[in-house]
């Protein structure tokens, strides 16, 4: 009987270790890539997310638009330049980061993404 009330509290032990061991989960948001936006909003867009989080741009509309990291930390962001289907992109450092369409140009196709 010992034996089994000791493995019963070691297990329940490892499992509230194991609970508070788990991070936070980040989440994924979604970016419209229209013809000629990023989410239509007026303006240009500003999308926050938590650091680890991923951003999923999403081709609609028939014009060819890419993705590009204009500024902001670590390394490039290029999705290529394609007319349907997604890219993904995971944000790990913090910071505001500042994403075009190199067809379209900053000031007609530009998006903000600050990473907290």
């Amino acid at each position: 009987m010992k034996k089994v009330l000791a493995a019963t509290a070691i297990t329940s032990v490892a499992a509230v270790g194991a609970l508070t061991a788990i991070p936070a989960f980040a989440g994924t948001k979604s970016v419209k890539v229209g013809d000629n936006y990023f989410v239509r909003d007026g303006g240009r867009p500003t999308v926050t997310i938590s650091k680890g989080s991923t951003l999923k741009f999403v081709w609609r509309g028939h014009a060819p638009h890419n993705v590009l990291k204009k500024k902001g930390p670590g390394g490039r962001i290029n999705s290529g330049v394609r007319t349907k289907g997604s890219f993904s992109h995971k944000f790990t450092r913090g910071g505001t980061y500042t994403l075009y369409c190199s067809i379209h140009g900053l000031s007609d196709m530009g998006l903000t993404v600050k990473v907290r």
